[in-house]
């Protein structure tokens, strides 16, 4: 009786253990850098104070060769934070197939100018920042612009969605973008009235299974030493893996 009595304690203990285990299975990510400098070990270190995630980096030009499906598979998010316009067909096909399998996108800032020449990528992220001058169904749009090491406060547009519930308006010095596009069905969670800046600055989108978060914050150490970008990286980086909802 007392060995069946153990065996049973035995296999309740595997049990809970292989479900906790489960519970913290932390998420594995993706960062794509390339194509514009950076303040890399402070950029880095936001990812690796972060205790949910584990992450890799994949630099151009050899970081899309990572979006095959036998290497794909392994991550559970594709953090962007690269200027890159050269994309195959087979490295849309697989970017694509990514997110169809339900797995999630966070873009960071600059990244919101890549692949200017495949029209895809807008509907993915749902804005566009123009590198030049672009005629879109017969409107001439202006190249976007910047302004660096602007002090000015962003402003929580929805406080009941889960990456900036609890959150407050908050002050960041950071670099500025103007003149870009926001997709209409784009749900904005951060704005500013800061006149070097778009009003809207941070937002989700849904791209077919995929969860989608844009943040146009995050140009250098000013920004990722700052405790509410790092939050909101955090918890983006939890919404789009679905670990909160």
């Amino acid at each position: 009786m007392k060995k069946i009595y153990l065996a049973t304690i035995a296999v309740f203990l595997g049990i809970a253990f292989a479900a906790v285990s489960q519970e913290v299975k932390k998420i594995h990510a993706l960062i794509i850098v390339g194509g514009h400098d950076f303040q890399t070990n402070q950029f880095y270190q936001i990812f690796r104070d972060n205790p949910d995630i584990t992450f890799e980096v994949a630099e151009h030009p050899n970081a899309l060769k990572l979006l095959k499906p036998e290497t794909a598979s392994k991550f559970d998010v594709i953090i962007l934070y690269d200027l890159w316009q050269k994309i195959t067909d087979e490295d849309k096909e697989n970017f694509i197939k990514f997110l169809e399998s339900g797995k999630g996108l966070v873009v960071l800032h600059h990244a919101i100018a890549n692949y200017q020449q495949w029209p895809e990528y807008e509907k993915i992220i749902g804005g566009r920042y123009y590198l030049q001058k672009t005629m879109v169904n017969g409107v001439e749009k202006p190249r976007s612009i910047y302004k660096h090491g602007v002090k000015y406060q962003v402003k929580i547009a929805d406080d009941k969605h889960p990456i900036t519930q609890g959150l407050q308006d908050f002050t960041i010095i950071d670099e500025t973008y103007n003149l870009y596009d926001v997709s209409p069905d784009s749900h904005i969670l951060l704005t500013t009235d800061e006149p070097t800046s778009h009003k809207y600055i941070g937002w989700t989108h849904n791209y077919k299974n995929a969860r989608i978060v844009y943040i146009q914050l995050g140009h250098d150490r000013f920004a990722y030493e700052n405790k509410n970008y790092r939050n909101l990286i955090s918890r983006s980086i939890l919404w789009v893996c679905k670990r909160i909802n």
